[in-house]
């Protein structure tokens, strides 16, 4: 089978590398990718991002699947497209998308179904916004309404820091928000103490799959420190999502979801991603919802499948999910990201990278921001560069093998974090 992968990111390359192992598929095409699968072999870059182009493209070459990696696409509708022209393709639907795509939706859907989240306002003008904020006081967090790369979110720590982020996406969108329909909005949440966990599953619109636990850094500086970004490294399982907590994630967040989508007249298909703060007393409470795989949790969830991604696709596009069980490495998988310098407020693109090493049973590189010239050269073209993952007996060696890999690679204005998997490492 020929497979189409969408994107250029880090989640898009690690899809292509696993789906390349498949011994059932020919040739995984990717649209229009990175310097790094550029290079990866089983896979071919496609310079094709027009959504109609790419259906033309699927037809032509007979591509028996479809697998949409980014929000945006999704957002464009191009599962409703693909389907239209009688194409195989995993995702949500544009309508069902919203989850991620409008951060009101989201909250007002999960009002209506009983899914437990923090409490919120939603607000058009600064104005009222401000009086919110004054009334409300901090710590409070701040969402723009409309797809932002995972930059979108604002945990301000102090009332100023609140005005300033209403003023931003209200007015001057320096995140470069991509506003919906009825132009600049804000949420303003209460905040959420506890701890972040990214929970994943796969859904044929009724049946949903669990993948493995994870959790990613969001802040860019050591000790989740500094603004938020679209994550700066990943580890997976994630400890803090005991069985209990599982079970109960699946019972009161990812039931209800799936059924209510569906009971709303938007049965949802594709990876449904419920971001988790995890409280003291086990309780999760969902921060947000994304209608794709996370990344990098891609790279570290990728790492670990030891089924073939093919079947999960298959199955969840036939709507036989209730079929299929996943199996998983015991061992851990970190990944730590690279990202240019300037990120994640003005990221520099054109800096050479050198040093990456060979890919290995127990470490790959996966490249997000990059692009390669003419004379071989590959150079920095994104915020986020590059994630460089390893497995591990344990969160310890995972993040050792990491940061082992990460040691030769270079770049002008590199920066990464030193602590990734830090939650999960007990003190000795």
């Amino acid at each position: 089978m020929k497979v189409l992968v969408v994107g250029s990111g880090g989640r898009e390359h690690a899809l292509a590398w696993k789906l390349a192992g498949s011994p059932r598929v020919q040739t995984v095409f990717v649209a229009p990718g990175n310097g790094g699968t550029a290079g990866e072999p089983g896979v071919r870059n496609v310079p094709i991002t027009d959504l109609h182009a790419l259906a033309d493209f699927a037809a032509e070459e007979k591509v028996g699947l479809t697998v949409v990696g980014p929000e945006a696409p999704l957002a464009a509708g191009i599962v409703d497209l693909f389907r239209a022209r009688g194409l195989r393709i995993f995702g949500p639907t544009r309508a069902a998308a919203q989850l991620e795509s409008s951060k009101a939706f989201a909250k007002d859907f999960m009002q209506r179904h009983g899914i437990p989240t923090a409490h919120y306002a939603t607000f058009t003008h600064p104005v009222p916004a401000h009086e919110h904020v004054r009334a409300v006081g901090a710590p409070i967090v701040i969402k723009a309404d409309g797809l932002a790369a995972g930059k979108g979110v604002v945990v301000a720590m102090t009332e100023a820091e609140a005005h300033a982020a209403i003023d931003d996406m209200l007015a001057v969108n320096t995140l470069g928000v991509q506003h919906n329909e009825g132009g600049a909005r804000v949420v303003i949440e209460e905040f959420m103490a506890g701890e972040e966990a990214s929970f994943i599953v796969a859904c044929d619109g009724v049946n949903v799959v669990s993948l493995a636990t994870s959790q990613d850094h969001k802040r860019i500086f050591d000790g989740d420190q500094g603004p938020n970004t679209g994550g700066m490294g990943a580890y997976s399982p994630a400890p803090v999502v005991t069985p209990d907590v599982h079970a109960r994630v699946m019972r009161e967040i990812i039931g209800p979801t799936v059924a209510g989508m569906r009971k709303d007249g938007m049965p949802f298909t594709g990876f449904l991603y419920a971001g988790l703060m995890i409280d003291t007393l086990g309780r999760p409470r969902t921060v947000e919802f994304n209608a794709r795989l996370g990344d990098p949790e891609a790279q570290v969830l990728l790492m670990r499948l030891k089924s073939d991604p093919l079947d999960l696709f298959l199955h969840a596009t036939d709507g036989t999910l209730n079929e299929l069980e996943l199996q998983w490495d015991r061992h851990v998988a970190l990944g730590v990201v690279m990202a240019a310098a300037g990120y994640p407020q003005a990221p520099r693109k054109g800096d050479v990278v050198t040093g990456l090493p060979g890919s290995s049973d127990e470490g790959h590189v996966f490249h997000a921001g990059t692009e390669r010239a003419a004379d071989g050269t590959l150079r920095t073209s994104g915020g986020r560069v590059l994630c460089v993952t390893a497995l591990g007996d344990s969160v310890r060696t995972a993040q050792q093998r990491a940061y082992e890999l990460l040691n030769p690679i270079s770049f002008d204005g590199a920066q990464w974090r030193r602590d990734i998997g830090h939650r999960a490492i007990k003190p000795r």
